[in-house]
């Protein structure tokens, strides 16, 4: 019974939360609670495009115990910043073991979006902060996700699959 009454309460305090902050929808004035990452080829050749997914591959799997514990955007925005040079190291060696001669800048920024569907969640155009990776002169087109909160990140076989604290905290008190 105390495991049913725990669930029930955290069912209804994601609902209020949900309802009292409009969902996940980003508008204009909540852009500031989601940090995204964009992973810009260097041209749309298809051999730009299909390195750049294996840069993400890489790149996702080595900043997923970076943000994974974070409980602010700011901690993850902290974390990733001291990571930047490990990020374009991970984009490098990537690039170069796919004979590639160029390499790869990331840097926290702001800059101008537009509307982005991912699945049931939609980020309104506006003013991001965003980690940036350009791979060699960044200009074909972009990979993109939201790293905080975690609603995506990309498995090794290049699928996209969602994490949630919640679940996660849901399951540990299930033992499961």
């Amino acid at each position: 019974m105390k495991k049913f009454a725990v669930v029930v309460l955290l069912v209804v305090a994601v609902a209020v939360t949900v309802f009292a902050f409009g969902g996940f929808k980003g508008t204009e004035g909540e852009n500031t609670s989601y940090l995204r990452m964009h992973i810009r080829a260097d041209s749309n050749e298809a051999e730009a495009q299909a390195v750049k997914y294996k840069v993400r591959d890489r790149v996702v799997e080595f900043l997923t115990p970076v943000v994974a514990e974070c409980e602010s955007k700011e901690e993850a925005m902290q974390k990733i910043g001291a990571s930047l040079g490990a990020v374009e190291e991970v984009a490098g060696e990537v690039l170069r073991a796919n004979g590639f001669s160029y390499g790869a800048r990331a840097s926290l920024r702001q800059e101008k979006f537009p509307t982005r569907v991912y699945e049931n969640v939609t980020l309104e155009a506006g003013v991001y902060d965003a980690l940036i990776l350009e791979l060699g002169s960044g200009k074909g087109d972009n990979w993109w996700c939201v790293v905080y909160p975690p609603l995506c990140f990309a498995s090794g076989n290049g699928n996209i699959v969602y994490k949630s604290k919640i679940a996660e905290i849901i399951r540990k008190f299930f033992g499961e």
